[in-house]
C-alpha cells in the first residue's frame, strides 16, 4: 500500500502543483535557483485533491495533536487550507499575516485567537522555515501556546529541520521531497539521469547552479 506521503506527492504531480524542470530551472523569490517549483494552491481548484488534503491534515492533527484547540493558518497559501481542517474538527480558525495590516487595527493575526489557547499551525510548503517559523512566533506573542504545526510538503533541508528544533516546534508534514522523487521517477515524470541533479541541488540549494 503506497503512503500518504506518496499518493499526495502523485497528485500534486499530476495538477502541476509540483513541476519539476532540471534543465530549465526557476528562480525563487529568495534568489535560490531551483528545478523544482511549487504551487500547492493549485490544490484548492480539484476538488478530489483538495478534499485529500483537508482530510489527512484533519487526521494528522487529530493523531498528533490531540489537545489541539484552535487552528491557524499561514497567508496566503495555507489559509484556504487551514480553515477546512478548522471546519473539519469544528475548530476556532484564524490566519496570520506575514506582515501587520497597514491600515486600520493594523492586525498581524486576524482572527480571535484567545491567550492560553494550544494552537495548530496549518502551513502549505515549508523549504528553510524561516517563514513558518515568524507565523510561530505572532501566535506566540499573542499569548497562545504553538503545540506544532502540519504542512502538505517539506523540502527536507536540513536548515529547516534545524531551525524547527531550535525554535522548539514540532513539524509533520504530509509529504516530503524523497516521495516526491519516487513519484516522478515511476510515473516518467522524471528520467534516472535527472536524480543526480535533483539530488545535488536538495543538498546545497543556495548555491547550486544549473549546468548550462
Amino acid at each position: 500500500m503506497k503512503t500518504v506521503a506518496r499518493q499526495l506527492a502523485e497528485k500534486l504531480l499530476a495538477i502541476n502543483a509540483l513541476k519539476i524542470q532540471p534543465a530549465n530551472p526557476f528562480t525563487w523569490a529568495s534568489g535560490w535557483n531551483s528545478p523544482i517549483y511549487t504551487d500547492n494552491r493549485r490544490t484548492l481548484s480539484y476538488p478530489a485533491v483538495r478534499t485529500y488534503i483537508k482530510t489527512e491534515l484533519a487526521r494528522v492533527v487529530l493523531e498528533e495533536f490531540p489537545q489541539a484547540e484552535a487552528i491557524a493558518g499561514v497567508a496566503t497559501g495555507a489559509i484556504a487550507q487551514g480553515a477546512l481542517v478548522a471546519d473539519i474538527l469544528n475548530l476556532p480558525f484564524a490566519y496570520i499575516r506575514s506582515t501587520p495590516k497597514d491600515h486600520g487595527l493594523e492586525n498581524l493575526i486576524e482572527g480571535d485567537l484567545k491567550r492560553g489557547q494550544k494552537v495548530v499551525i496549518v502551513e502549505d510548503l515549508v523549504s528553510t522555515g524561516k517563514s513558518s517559523l515568524k507565523a510561530v512566533e505572532a501566535v506566540r506573542n499573542a499569548g497562545c501556546e504553538v503545540i506544532g504545526m502540519v504542512a502538505l510538503f517539506s523540502y527536507g533541508f536540513p536548515i529547516a529541520e534545524e531551525n524547527f528544533e531550535n525554535a522548539g516546534v514540532r513539524l509533520v508534514t504530509l509529504s516530503n521531497y524523497n516521495a516526491m522523487l519516487d513519484a516522478a521517477l515511476e510515473t516518467k515524470y522524471i528520467s534516472e539521469s535527472d536524480l543526480e541533479t535533483l539530488h545535488d541541488w536538495r543538498n546545497n540549494p543556495a548555491e547550486w547552479q544549473p549546468i548550462r
